[in-house]
């Protein structure tokens, strides 16, 4: 069945087949890692010498179970590539039914082997990395938890499920973003995140409760299949509702504050949120709900000026950080943009915006553990600015990063070459001022990863003095190899259109348009705008002595992008001191308002009685002397009235 988008594009509505076969196992993909978190944090130190064993091997269980999934689902027709599976009836009340049901088709399916096997990877190098940590084994568990939720999440087939899933992700990333939490910056970061999550989660339950208003389910096909009898202003609220709950999760502007500062977690942890997990969700959220955008176009523009904002946003803080961790922290901000634009862009971009999702989650897992591996090598030091020369120090780290680099920047024939290509490409077509800003950015990421390279891996070295830079262990490097040989293969997903057929059982199939442009035009200037902020970086650090620390004298341009455009300033001034004048107002209304007129009432009969309790003093010449007073009040009243 389709159904006929605004644009006059069709949307697939396709009833899910009843889960058979290998596919009553899906189940066993959240179980694994589920189990996994349960044995270890019930199991407590008893489970302590080989708790990151078994954290690993749940993961790559779930791994091995989604490639087995994944082949059965490649051998099907492609009308038989959705497949439902009931666990339970969760909740029922009136006319409204949830059941715990999973979805598993051609998206979910992609997204199951990117969880689960950059996942692994994780933690077989946190193995190694957090060899000397004494809270390992409970570190271990929240991983399990955080790949169990956005297991979860990813294979919801209905919104209060992925809901669920959506909140799992959000307290598993307050634990690991917070977990050294003797570190009183480490803790303010988690804090920070789980509030502006919340941010965004209040626009995701609203969306929830809209579609059951609207629809009476909230289940996938169901929704689909009555999206067209809804208006396009309830369509556009759903959309732009749905649009803040991805904000949150995949830190777009206005939502992104807390995205830098969860750099204070352990940095297997960055990899795991900025690559596989957690920012990817609110990009699945929106490719998922197709079948609202497409019928909202008010919301899609919505979604493309959001992305485009961040995506230039995220780039320019990647060129003022001297801190590692946070140069790939603004540059995941800006990838995610690019693909929050591909999917505002509607059946001619979820295709790419997933696509991206997937060689992004490759190259950008790859430099972060290639980060986690310098530390590790440089005394945990994330200052670029006491880096230089390490490229011989530290050459399995050096080579696999680079090959991260280069995809990163879309250098030809390597991944993000082909995924983020294009996306500029189809935006140019689509919404050219957007293509326009997207090519810009390809430009400033040129720039901004070309000078990380420089800082770190060239130039004369700066290292503090007792420090010895070393080579990792083969535990954090061989998952850096396997991450390295996907940052270069993973174009192969696009040979003959692959992903974009693959996935149009679930977004559709965009009609064929030729762009104004040859397409080999539009890619020779992507990377002559590429080559021109690498040559940028080169004249401006690589010819140049690298300060040791940051110069004071600075544009206002710098120091913006130092205080990452100010947007904690504007929360502050937006969000956090009106929030706390009216909490205040609220206090002082409460206090004096509501609790006086319930406890005014007490207060006068406790005054009544602290004057009567003067009168009842125990004495008898006081209560003769009240007798006599009453008397002679009764007689000169009667002698007043006979007189």
């Amino acid at each position: 069945m389709y159904l006929m988008s605004e644009g006059g594009h069709t949307i697939p509505v396709v009833a899910p087949l009843e889960a058979e076969g290998a596919f009553t196992l899906l189940w066993l993909v959240v179980a694994l890692p589920l189990l996994g978190a349960a044995v270890l944090l019930v199991g407590g130190r008893r489970t302590d010498r080989w708790g990151h064993l078994l954290g690993t091997a749940t993961a790559l269980a779930s791994f091995v179970l989604s490639v087995v999934l994944f082949v059965d689902l490649l051998g099907r027709e492609e009308s038989e590539r959705q497949v439902a599976q009931r666990l339970w009836e969760w909740m029922e009340v009136g006319g409204f039914s949830v059941g715990m049901d999973l979805l598993y088709d051609p998206l979910s399916a992609l997204f199951l082997l990117l969880i689960t096997g950059v996942g692994t990877l994780i933690h077989v190098y946190s193995i190694g990395y957090m060899e000397h940590d004494p809270r390992r084994r409970r570190f271990f568990a929240y991983l399990n938890l955080f790949v169990a939720a956005m297991l979860t999440l990813v294979l919801a087939e209905n919104y209060v499920v992925l809901f669920l899933g959506w909140e799992g992700v959000g307290l598993a990333s307050y634990l690991l973003i917070g977990f050294w939490q003797h570190k009183p910056s480490a803790a303010a970061a988690a804090k920070k995140a789980f509030v502006i999550n919340r941010v965004g989660d209040i626009g995701l339950s609203l969306a929830i409760a809209l579609m059951f208003v609207t629809f009476g389910t909230t289940s996938f096909t169901q929704v689909s299949e009555l999206t067209s009898g809804a208006g396009e202003g309830t369509l556009t609220a759903l959309g732009l509702l749905l649009l803040l709950g991805a904000c949150g999760k995949s830190a777009q502007v206005p939502l992104q504050a807390w995205l830098l500062d969860a750099m204070e977690g352990p940095t297997p942890v960055s990899a795991l949120i900025h690559a596989a997990t957690m920012v990817t969700a609110g990009v699945y959220l929106v490719v998922r709900s197709n079948f609202v955008y497409e019928l909202a176009p008010h919301a899609q523009t919505v979604v493309v000026v959001v992305a485009t904002v961040t995506l230039l946003w995220g780039a320019v803080i990647g060129c003022a950080r001297d801190d590692i961790k946070k140069v790939l922290a603004g540059s995941t901000m800006s990838q995610i943009g690019y693909m929050m634009l591909a999917a505002g862009l509607g059946v001619y971009g979820y295709a790419f915006a997933i696509f991206h999702l997937i060689t992004h989650g490759f190259f950008k897992a790859n430099m972060f553990l290639g980060v986690g591996s310098v530390m590790h090598g440089m005394a945990d030091d994330v200052d670029m600015r006491r880096y230089g020369a390490l490229r011989k120090a530290m050459p399995v780290t050096f080579l696999t990063f680079a090959m991260g680099y280069l995809a990163i920047i879309g250098f030809p024939l390597f991944s993000g070459f082909w995924s983020k290509d294009k996306i500029i490409e189809t935006a140019l077509v689509e919404s050219p001022v957007a293509g326009v800003c997207a090519l810009v950015g390809a430009g400033v990421t040129g720039f901004y990863m070309t000078r990380l390279m420089l800082m770190t891996f060239f130039t004369d070295k700066r290292w503090k003095e007792g420090v010895h830079p070393h080579e990792s262990p083969s535990v954090m490097t061989v998952p850096l190899i396997v991450l390295a040989a996907l940052s270069v293969l993973g174009g192969i997903l696009l040979l003959g259109d692959w992903i974009v057929g693959w996935l149009a059982p679930v977004v559709g199939e965009a009609p064929h348009h030729e762009p104004p442009v040859p397409v080999i035009v539009l890619t020779v200037l992507t990377v002559a705008v590429v080559a021109v902020g690498v040559a940028a970086a080169w004249f401006l650090v690589g010819r140049r002595e690298v300060a040791r620390t940051a110069p004071q004298d600075v544009s206002f341009a710098v120091r913006a992008a130092r205080a990452d455009l100010y947007g904690d300033a504007i929360n502050d001034a937006v969000v956090v001191r009106p929030g706390r004048r009216l909490v205040t107002l609220l206090l002082g209304v409460d206090h004096r308002g509501a609790d006086g007129l319930f406890t005014g009432g007490g207060s006068a009969v406790a005054g009544v009685g602290g004057l009567l309790r003067r009168v009842q003093n125990g004495f008898v010449r006081s209560y003769a002397l009240s007798v006599l007073a009453g008397v002679l009040i009764v007689v000169i009243a009667l002698m007043v009235v006979n007189s």
